[in-house]
């Protein structure tokens, strides 16, 4: 488990909460009791997951991993993700029933992702979009449901969902450091089915469609500050994504360091631009 890797859902969650307008330092325990649930918690939880699942490739991808790496076992792995889970179980009960639901929910999209008999990340454009799902639009749902005790507005759903898509190209990117061992497991992620060059011209295509959505939904509700502030993040992504697809391989870390935090920055612009 990266608690770094942990970012990503916790930064959703709060997408999610800034987009109802209520007072963050007013429910600042149903805040911190989210943040905990989203990253140390449900992520680490399908991180966990993916370890025991992933084992035979990440010996191929990278042999330092906890178990091949001989850290820890099979079994202490699972006892490891169970236990993450029923404490994610009455940390999301004690914040709200509709949250316990959404976790049941992530559970079960985590064995979809890792497990059989699905084990969508076997195809790339199955995968990640689960894992899309799952980091960016459950948890800013999460955050939402969390602190409105009821359903999100309907802007901050389409939100969410939109840069759920959006996370699709994220995921390719990451892809690009286990291409090798891909190919010698028969994992059909994008890299290995499009060629390196065209996954990455589709990773930031589908990012910055997701992005331009967000700014036309925010222009359409005339928040015409949030659609600005989200238009300039993005342009500042385009000579970042013409270095990216020059050489793949090489920068797609890179670029997962720098221009997703660009990304994520409009996540944070949009949900601002759509509070009541």
């Amino acid at each position: 488990m990266k608690p770094v890797t942990w970012f990503p859902p916790m930064w959703a969650f709060l997408c999610g909460a800034v987009s109802t307008g209520k007072s963050l330092i007013d429910y600042w325990d149903v805040l911190m009791a989210g943040l905990i649930l989203a990253g140390p918690l449900m992520c680490a939880m399908s991180q966990a997951m993916n370890d025991y699942f992933d084992r035979d490739v990440d010996a191929i991808n990278e042999p330092d991993r906890p178990i091949p790496a001989g850290l820890i076992s099979k079994s202490a792995s699972w006892i490891v993700t169970i236990g993450l889970i029923l404490i994610a179980f009455v940390v999301s009960w004690l914040i709200h029933p509709y949250v316990l639901a959404i976790s049941f929910a992530s559970v079960l999209m985590s064995h979809l992702y890792s497990g059989p008999p699905f084990r969508a990340k076997g195809n790339g454009w199955f995968g990640n979009l689960v894992v899309g799902l799952a980091y960016e639009g459950v948890a800013w749902l999460t955050g939402s449901f969390a602190f409105t005790k009821g359903v999100p507005s309907t802007e901050s759903i389409f939100m969410a969902v939109i840069f759920s898509l959006g996370a699709h190209g994220i995921m390719t990117l990451n892809d690009f450091k286990s291409v090798i061992g891909d190919k010698i497991r028969g994992v059909k992620s994008i890299p290995v089915q499009l060629g390196e060059r065209n996954a990455a011209i589709l990773a930031v295509s589908v990012m910055n469609a997701a992005q331009l959505t967000a700014i036309l939904i925010l222009a359409a509700r005339t928040s015409w500050l949030w659609a600005s502030v989200a238009l300039g993040l993005l342009l500042c992504q385009f000579p970042m994504q013409r270095l990216l697809i020059n050489n793949p391989r090489d920068r797609a870390i890179w670029y997962n360091s720098f221009g997703t935090l660009l990304y994520v920055l409009c996540m944070m612009a949009s949900a601002l631009g759509v509070r009541p």
